[in-house]
């Protein structure tokens, strides 16, 4: 059985709109609104919404979306402040901003706005609860814009008023989509695309991991001819083909061998090279990986991987890259590894980080962290282009 995800938009290429607001301002109340469910818990008492709540819904005009309802950013005591620091996180991951408000005091308001600039991030304010005032003064939404510095659309989570406008508004806000196909310009229509997938303990029986199923995908949408083998079938399955095809696609670990069976005229690369131009700045991982040539055994090295999965035998991340940066430069080399959204504030005591292919991250926040790495000035690269480079193959390697 393949993947769910093959049936379905990945929750990391959906549009992520987050809910920001006072506690009991109506962002739970305005969720169950705009998608007509009640998928977000609503009550009168104050901080019933504890931590970042994420529900992936089909919402028109705007597609697929995730929608993430936040606590109160007025949470006090050392257990709010905890809250509203994941609130906070939130940012980083909201492709648009909803700041939520029911006009009193907008000082709360006005602070997350001035977070939300800071982070170039798209928002709109809602006036919540109209349906509680005869009339909305107009020098209230007047007074709201000037101290959000943004629209504001008054909107009744209970009768909704103002919901298709914001609906259009929030699509209006959209970042442009560009072309992030995950193979760019390396494949066409009618091109043959050979996908090497080894068949390991990281791809459990039944399954395909993620970046192979959304890769899939891309060709099938692009017209190509997608055909799938593994490792150690390559010979055959070239063998088999009329042509050499278009374009390889292979797993980063099983770069070299690859390369070696890769005919003249086909182009090469791998799934997390793919995921790198995807999601991140391929550009400045490229260039980030030349640091791993500055390495020494009192060096260290940030490892970072978007998913929480137990770590299994041979694990790409946690093993394999670690052992091939030791076996290059001495085993004293220090290697830290985080997971999920744990992420260090400080990086500058590292003089690299590598990065997994963030198939689990939207672009947006892949690419704060990129920004987060390079404001500090330490080099920032993924596995499949660190292997490219341990494995001398970069040069060779096509990319996106």
């Amino acid at each position: 059985m393949v993947d769910q995800s093959f049936n379905r938009t990945p929750q990391s290429e959906r549009l992520h709109i987050a809910l920001f607001g006072r506690r009991n301002v109506g962002k739970s109340s305005l969720i169950n609104a705009l998608t007509g469910q009640q998928i977000a818990i609503v009550s009168d008492v104050a901080g019933t919404t504890t931590d970042p709540v994420s529900k992936s819904m089909e919402i028109l005009p705007l597609g697929p979306c995730v929608l993430i309802d936040t606590a109160g950013f007025d949470d006090t005591g050392l257990v709010g402040d905890l809250r509203t620091e994941r609130t906070r996180e939130v940012i980083k991951q909201a492709d648009i901003a909803i700041l939520v408000t029911d006009g009193d005091s907008l000082d709360d308001e006005a602070a997350w706005a001035g977070l939300l600039k800071q982070a170039n991030t798209p928002y709109v304010a809602v006036l919540n609860k109209v349906d509680l005032i005869q009339e909305v003064p107009s020098t209230l939404l007047a007074d709201i814009a000037k101290r959000l510095g943004c629209d504001v659309i008054p909107v009744s989570a209970i009768n909704g008023t103002g919901l298709d406008l914001l609906r259009k508004t929030l699509a209006g806000l959209m970042p442009e989509s560009g072309n992030h196909s995950l193979t760019g310009n390396l494949a066409h229509a009618g091109d043959t695309v050979l996908l090497v997938m080894p068949q390991d303990p990281q791809a459990p029986k039944g399954r395909l991991i993620l970046p192979q199923v959304q890769t899939l995908r891309d060709l099938m949408d692009k017209g190509c001819i997608a055909v799938c083998c593994t490792t150690e079938d390559i010979d055959k399955t070239l063998a088999a083909l009329r042509e050499p095809p278009r374009l390889i696609i292979t797993d980063s670990q099983v770069f070299d061998i690859v390369a070696q069976k890769t005919p003249a005229d086909s182009k090469l690369t791998s799934f997390s090279v793919l995921m790198a131009a995807h999601k991140g700045d391929i550009n400045y991982f490229v260039e980030s990986a030349s640091a791993i040539d500055h390495l020494t055994a009192e060096s260290r090295v940030l490892i970072a991987e978007a998913c929480t999965h137990a770590p299994l035998a041979e694990d790409i991340g946690r093993e394999k890259i670690p052992r091939m940066l030791r076996q290059r430069v001495g085993q004293e080399l220090t290697v830290d590894i985080v997971a999920g959204k744990d992420f260090p504030d400080d990086v500058t005591g590292y003089d690299l980080v590598i990065h997994c292919g963030g198939c689990m991250f939207n672009r947006r926040f892949m690419l704060q962290r990129v920004e987060h790495c390079r404001r500090q000035g330490v080099p920032m690269t993924n596995y499949g282009i660190t292997i490219a480079h341990i494995k001398g193959i970069l040069g060779k390697v096509s990319l996106p």
